[in-house]
């Protein structure tokens, strides 16, 4: 059984819908339907979603907002027409506009988007339609509660062979809209997945899988076949937007695989994950590269702080107080490097920085700004001899300058830290030794 998620650009047009359609009659494994609501035709387009939340800015403004809701209206039924789809949107947009005056919520708003897209959707493929707000449940602060969710989808989906399931949003116990952040629908997919007990969750875009490297960077990088769920989450915490981790937590704790696939190109394999991928089907000691810029280095140096009890507690005591997250924590016997985001240190690094001087009392600070992390991630790091030797002089040989290392234990990832006018061509370099050598 496979439960497939399609997002906004795979359903953003009547031609799109008919490719959806062509990939579900492809194989008769693929049951249930979880689609987001249509996404940019082109450059210059509006998404859908976006249109809702700026109706429901209107509304709350007590400005004119029902002309928005009209060009929504007319695209679902542009749509509608062009798969000879029988639908009346009328009473749908009325309703909308009649919440919308009465003071709606914009989770309510920016929920109707898959919830009309949900039932296009199943009307043009003849299977029925689940409302994601009668079995997706939050509880009244906005939190998932993913045990029930998981019985009242399972409860529902148990005597239908087929059905669609928007994603993105469900309801609170009282009732009341309440939606994922955006990209939720990866979410509501897997969350379907596992209440079903899927074979595959295959996540349906506009892209054909992970590739090594951003290929912004690396034009001609290599598509990864397959990867685990660990490597996933190193190389989406540090910039790979593919898929986030956390979008499919549901299925990695059930151990099932996820597809990323193209609703452009059906027929490639795209990228399978999987809880244990076993060897690199590629041959490559890496799996990916990954990485952004943005990234500020606080170095506190002091004689003797490794005997010092609580120091690290204290350092990071002072970035706590002022909300500022940690991404690492290089150390020295008598230096600790702490590494931040370099916008959420900015409002508050003089204050940081003397609360530091307070409680530690080092014998100096140094601040480094305009940072690039770059995280080389595989699985195959820890079988192979020299990848660290080989990853340094990749960057040196380039002229550039590493200013921070951070391995952790698994030996799964090795991150750097270079200039930001050095990011790229680090990238390059690492993707040239590993992959072109």
């Amino acid at each position: 059984m496979i439960v497939t998620k399609f997002g906004g650009s795979s359903l953003a047009d009547a031609a799109q819908f008919k490719k959806v359609k062509s990939i579900l009659d492809m194989d008769s494994e693929r049951k249930y339907v979880v689609p987001s609501a249509p996404g940019k035709r082109g450059p210059g387009d509006d998404k859908i979603t976006d249109l809702l939340y700026a109706a429901h800015r209107a509304a709350q403004g007590k400005k004119p907002f029902k002309h928005l809701l009209e060009r929504i209206q007319a695209r679902y039924e542009e749509i509608a027409d062009e798969l000879n789809v029988s639908m009346d949107f009328k009473e749908e947009f009325a309703q909308i506009a009649r919440e919308l005056e009465k003071g709606a919520t914009p989770d309510y708003a920016a929920s109707r988007g898959e919830y009309l897209n949900g039932k296009l959707l199943a009307k043009y493929l003849g299977i029925p339609f689940v409302d994601a707000a009668e079995v997706v449940r939050f509880d009244t602060e906005g939190r998932l509660l993913e045990e029930e969710t998981n019985d009242l989808i399972g409860q529902r989906l148990r005597n239908l062979y087929r059905a669609v399931v928007p994603g993105f949003y469900g309801a609170d116990e009282s009732g009341a809209v309440r939606t994922f952040s955006r990209g939720g629908s990866d979410v509501s997919g897997a969350l379907v997945a596992r209440a079903v007990n899927a074979d595959v969750y295959e996540n349906w875009t506009d892209v054909t899988g992970f590739r090594m490297a951003d290929p912004r960077i690396v034009p001609d990088a290599q598509y990864i076949s397959t990867m685990t769920y660990r490597e996933l989450r190193e190389l989406s915490y540090m910039g790979a937007t593919v898929l986030h981790e956390e979008a499919v937590f549901p299925v990695r704790k059930a151990g099932i695989p996820t597809n990323i696939r193209n609703t452009n190109d059906p027929k490639h394999p795209g990228t399978m994950i999987r809880a244990n991928a076993g060897p690199n089907e590629q041959n490559h000691v890496i799996t990916g590269i990954a990485g952004h810029k943005g990234f500020t280095i606080v170095s506190i140096e002091k004689d003797m702080m490794n005997a010092e009890l609580g120091f690290g507690r204290r350092v990071l005591q002072a970035f706590e107080e002022y909300q500022v997250n940690f991404e690492h924590l290089p150390t020295g016997i008598d230096t600790m490097c702490v590494v931040v985001n370099e916008k959420e240190l900015a409002p508050h690094k003089d204050e940081v920085l003397a609360r530091i001087r307070e409680l530690v009392q080092p014998d100096q600070i140094t601040v480094s700004e305009h940072l690039a992390l770059i995280a080389t991630v595989g699985r195959g790091m820890v079988r192979a001899f020299g990848t660290a030797a080989r990853l340094f002089t990749a960057i040196s040989s380039q002229g550039i300058s590493i200013r921070t290392i951070d391995q952790g234990s698994s030996e799964l990832n090795i991150i750097v830290g270079v200039d930001e006018e050095d990011f790229e061509a680090a990238v390059k370099a690492i993707y040239d030794t590993f992959v072109r050598t």
